[in-house]
């Protein structure tokens, strides 16, 4: 996924928000400092003691007020997005509602989570138990502004790790917004400490002995940069890092279906998002129809205004965002790709990108194995569902993956030969509370969501009484 940069030493972030819509600078953000990092590190650490000693029907009860403070705070909360990085206001009030359900979800299934584990053992009695380890760094993307911080916050809140978060440095408001509700819902102070900093702090708090463990979601570049630092403190490290997911069509797929889903798997939130589908692998005697669909459709998407609940496609989220999709197109039809299908830029000073279809990408093209984050459809032709299975695993991602079929066990028998975290059947993707997320390759590793999520920084401790 590429969301993040990573600086070198000495550079400066700057935190602002800058209205994708209309390039306009909105507000600016003082940098935290060491100081602030200090004082974080301290409050988490002595919140993490005082949690090892309090029931999880505690932190489960504050959770739930949590859920319904950011319920109450939709339209806030989904205009702050929208200001941050541009997304539709549809959108946006969408991934609160998601937000909501995902705390809401650990705060009625926390206890039972946490729950103590029996072993069976012929040596004697066994039972495990599942304890916090510390604070947790957390650094998180712009396309998911709120949705990203909550997958990582709800899971440990009530595992009992305190999270610092460092957010990506275009969406500062939502940040700052999320964090003073989760304060006002009732949270101690250190449950979700947002910091303004830089990546020499990030790695300073990574080594900090309070520090349990760090997660990331962001760019290959930024994962091996946080990996290498956990790694080399020996902490534990979580990494979501984008993907080129496929869209399958096999030959039985319902194709009234195949239309209704494959404009919107790539279009929503204006093609950032990591497991939208982005390679479309088609049979050639459905190659021209599948064509056409797609050009209908993104020809008929309305670009425009992200608060009109009428636009179909938001601006991306930053002018070096545009350059970057711009520049990889420039790239693939240099290398021998065909422009299907683009229109005229749009006028005026926002971030726009026209929906874009790519075709006839070999190998041997640069953009082959990269991700393009943005509402450029690349679409390729196959003779069989073998060479789709094929076309499919030959990528160095690993995230998400869809398969369309009439036939679900014809489905479920192909999607069991992809090499990827997440596959889909007649959905474009999926979140939900209850299904795990996470990639294979590099994609990264771990998983967030469901109770595998709570479990990524749990100590799974060994309690065992052997036989007399």
């Amino acid at each position: 996924m590429l969301i993040i940069v990573i600086y070198t030493k000495g550079d400066i972030m700057t935190y602002k928000t800058t209205y994708p819509y209309t390039g306009e600078v909105l507000q600016e953000y003082a940098n935290a400092t060491a100081e602030d990092l200090e004082k974080a590190l301290t409050t988490g650490h002595a919140l993490y003691k005082t949690w090892r000693g309090t029931p999880v029907s505690e932190r489960a009860a504050i959770l739930q007020k949590i859920a319904d403070t950011i319920v109450a705070h939709k339209e806030e909360l989904a205009k702050a997005m929208t200001y941050d990085m541009g997304k539709l206001l549809t959108e946006a009030e969408g991934e609160v509602d998601l937000c909501a359900n995902i705390v809401s979800y650990y705060a009625q299934k926390g206890e039972e989570f946490m729950a103590d584990k029996p072993l069976e053992s012929p040596a004697g009695n066994a039972h495990y138990v599942k304890q916090s380890t510390g604070v947790i760094v957390a650094v998180e993307p712009w396309n998911f502004p709120l949705y990203q911080v909550v997958r990582v916050f709800a899971p440990n809140f009530i595992v009992g790790n305190p999270i610092i978060l460092k957010h990506a440095s275009i969406c500062p408001k939502s940040a700052q917004l999320f964090a003073d509700l989760v304060i006002e819902a009732g949270a101690p102070e250190g449950a979700l400490t947002n910091l303004f900093i830089d990546y020499d702090l990030v790695a300073k708090a990574i080594h900090d002995p309070r520090v349990a463990g760090v997660c990331l979601t962001g760019s290959e570049r930024g994962g091996a940069a946080v990996a290498k630092e956990a790694g080399e403190a020996l902490k534990k490290s979580t990494l979501e890092l984008g993907g080129n997911d496929a869209f399958i069509i096999l030959d039985d797929a319902d194709w009234d279906e195949v239309k209704a889903v494959a404009p919107g798997a790539r279009l929503y939130n204006a093609g950032q998002v990591c497991t939208s589908s982005k390679r479309f692998i088609v049979l050639a005697d459905k190659y021209d129809e599948f064509i056409d669909i797609l050009k209908d459709a993104f020809s008929k998407a309305k670009v425009g205004d992200p608060m009109d609940p009428t636009t179909d496609v938001a601006p991306l989220s930053s002018k070096s965002a545009q350059e970057k999709l711009q520049k990889q197109v420039d790239t693939a039809v240099a290398g021998g790709a065909t422009l299907v299908y683009s229109q005229d830029p749009v006028d005026g000073d926002g971030f726009f990108f026209q929906p874009t279809i790519l075709t006839d990408i070999t190998k041997d093209n640069p953009i082959y194995n990269q991700e393009m984050f943005g509402p450029v459809a690349s679409v390729y032709k196959v003779n069989s569902e073998e060479e789709a299975i094929a076309l499919a695993n030959d990528s160095s991602y690993g995230l998400g993956n869809t398969i369309f079929s009439s036939d679900i066990d014809h489905a479920q028998r192909v999607a069991e030969q992809i090499e990827t975290g997440m596959s889909f059947i007649n959905s474009g993707w999926a979140s939900l509370p209850e299904l795990p997320f996470g990639g294979v390759k590099n994609s990264g590793y771990g998983r967030e969501l469901s109770e595998l999520g709570l479990n990524a920084f749990v100590n799974e401790h060994l309690i065992f009484e052997p036989t007399k």
